[in-house]
């Protein structure tokens, strides 16, 4: 299927994207998604689930690599930490 593909009359998005993870990815995406209108979130991770995370993996001297691993702030990081401590659900 990629070999009847004319890579040089591609939309400037798809050939972007083609560039990006292949032309069989490419057409994959394209068949599932045509059409569609996409949005992609800033934070690669879910606010929910990563601030779990944070509370499984705070030590207490970790702020700044939880931040940075998370793509969130610190203060958002401080933020987590503090209501779970006033919650009770990290000593």
């Amino acid at each position: 299927m990629t070999e009847n593909v004319e890579l040089d009359a591609l939309h400037q998005f798809y050939s972007s994207l083609n560039e990006l993870v292949g032309t069989e990815s490419m057409l994959n995406i394209y068949q599932h998604y045509k059409g569609t209108q996409l949005n992609f979130p800033i934070h690669l991770y879910d606010r929910k689930l990563a601030a779990e995370c944070v509370l499984q993996e705070f030590n207490g001297h970790n702020q700044h690599n939880l931040a940075r691993k998370y793509g969130y702030s610190q203060k958002w990081v401080q933020m987590v930490v503090r209501e779970a401590k006033e919650n009770n659900k990290l000593e």
